[in-house]
């Protein structure tokens, strides 16, 4: 009678007992946002160190291979992105051809929050020369901009970028933004030739309330902006 060797099926392995490169390439493909390294590890009982090593081995292997994703750190975490040569393809499947983006208004005001964060919308506002308050409502609700508490001296609420916008951005973080912050005029010499006090806006309130200051122009079509 023959001695039979048995194994433990995969699903009846530990997690430290699975290979490490296909358990995060199985990880990865299932994660909505970049995975950290230290949370990786944490799951997989393995070594930050090591974790780390496989992850940026098998970046570098999908790099040789010409395959049509690739894996890159973005926003803090590691996750799966198509190659950029193989965007229009996925285009063609996702939007058949179709594509939807920010309007230059929404990308300005996002350019001006991204370098001057936290700020608040009336300085937004002042350096744009126009309200900004249905644009920035449209980069709140896409989750590209959060609120960043308050401003001592007025009292009015600060905003910033979010991890999701370092993701869309393709950025591991701020300081990856290119240099153009020099180029940007600063708030507080425009502010002095635009109205005083731009209000910031309720955003339970109607855009048009009886009163409401509207600087040089608006950009409040840019509510339906999709991203």
């Amino acid at each position: 009678m023959s001695e039979e060797t048995t194994e433990l099926p995969a699903g009846l392995r530990t997690v430290a007992d699975l290979d490490l490169k296909p358990a995060l390439e199985a990880m990865l493909m299932v994660v909505d946002e970049p995975a950290t390294e230290e949370h990786l590890a944490k799951i997989l009982e393995r070594p930050r160190r090591q974790v780390a090593d496989a992850l940026r081995e098998l970046a570098d292997e999908y790099a040789v291979q010409g395959r049509g994703f690739e894996l890159r750190f973005v926003a803090g975490g590691w996750r799966y992105y198509t190659r950029a040569e193989y965007a229009p393809a996925v285009e063609r499947l996702i939007l058949d051809g179709q594509t939807a983006r920010l309007t230059q208004a929404a990308l300005e005001t996002l350019a001006v929050v991204a370098y001057r964060q936290p700020v608040s919308r009336s300085r937004v506002s002042a350096v744009r020369g126009v309200n900004c308050d249905g644009v920035m409502r449209t980069l709140l609700q896409r989750g590209l901009v959060e609120e960043a508490g308050a401003e001592p001296e007025t009292g009015a609420i600060l905003y910033r970028t979010t991890n999701y916008f370092l993701e869309r951005m393709g950025l591991r973080g701020l300081d990856e933004l290119p240099e153009l912050a020099p180029f940007l005029p600063e708030a507080e010499a425009i502010e002095a030739e635009t109205q005083e006090g731009v209000p910031s806006f309720d955003p339970d309130a109607p855009d048009d309330g009886p009163g409401a200051p509207v600087p040089r122009g608006t950009d409040d079509v840019d509510d339906q902006t999709e991203f």
